[in-house]
């Protein structure tokens, strides 16, 4: 995942959004310290259908209300 401070977001729009486009998540930072303050993610990731990937097959969850968390966050890492 990237991450652009607002700056670089303004100047290089068209081209972030056609990374969005490919799949890729793009954090906007914000601030002297470039703290993340927001992300930019594709609509078809938007829709809070996520997979296993590696736990495929050996098991499964649901989630409930506007509970999130990252792939990477599920496993740990």
């Amino acid at each position: 995942m990237s991450g652009y401070s607002i700056g670089e977001l303004k100047s290089n729009f068209s081209s972030i959004l056609r990374r969005v486009q490919t799949g890729e998540e793009v954090e906007i930072l914000y601030g002297k310290r470039k703290e993340a303050i927001a992300k930019i993610v594709p609509l078809r990731k938007a829709s809070g259908k996520r997979t296993l990937d590696i736990l495929k097959g050996k098991a499964s969850f649901t989630y409930k209300g506007d509970w999130e968390m990252t792939p990477e966050e599920l496993l740990g890492q």
